[in-house]
């Protein structure tokens, strides 16, 4: 059956473009087929991105800028919170089943929080988290720079999610932060 929308090319695009999301995810997911140290790294980079490196962070904020560390913690539990109400939001509806349970070939490398895979709330926070830290506490962009680009680059390569997943939880961690910066204005 075809979608009466789409026009013979664009389903052709569309199509293309989800089977080279899925190849992209499998070419990805090869690095840890013998597990060892890389299968090993991207689990400790996913399982920071819990909310142990971010937790850690919110309590370690007082204790090193005094007040304006509990302004930086509140901004910070206020795009936590936003960003879990935004990606919960979206994967109810998409219901985007993760690359390791649509393909067999893909392995299966961490633990998930959650059923679905579109979009992903781990990149979605440390994307939102350095966005939002980086202009107030500029040294933290040699940590926090490398660290989000990993933790979406872990999520492909653990089967955990397709790099649209990622690309999403990308743009959604930068809205979020946008809108926090914009609300702390003059507080950060």
């Amino acid at each position: 059956m075809s979608n009466p929308v789409l026009n013979d090319k664009q389903r052709h695009a569309m199509e293309r473009a989800v089977h080279m999301d899925a190849l992209t995810c499998f070419r990805l997911n090869r690095l840890i087929r013998n597990g060892g140290t890389v299968h090993q790294f991207f689990s400790v980079v996913s399982r920071l991105g819990d909310g142990v490196l971010w937790y850690s962070m919110m309590l370690a904020m007082p204790l090193f800028f005094g007040a304006h560390g509990f302004v930086i913690t509140a901004a910070m539990l206020l795009t936590a919170a936003l960003g879990v109400w935004i990606y919960r939001l979206i994967k109810k509806r998409s219901m985007r089943p993760r690359p390791f349970v649509s393909y067999r070939a893909i392995k299966q490398g961490a633990r998930t929080l959650d059923q679905f895979s579109f979009p992903s709330g781990h990149t979605m926070h440390a994307v939102a988290f350095t966005v939002l830290l980086v202009p107030v506490i500029p040294i933290l962009g040699f940590f926090l720079v490398p660290f989000a680009i990993l933790t979406g680059l872990a999520r492909v390569v653990l089967g955990l999610h397709y790099p649209s997943d990622v690309l999403m939880g990308a743009l959604l961690g930068v809205a979020n932060a946008i809108l926090i910066l914009t609300i702390f204005s003059g507080f950060l």
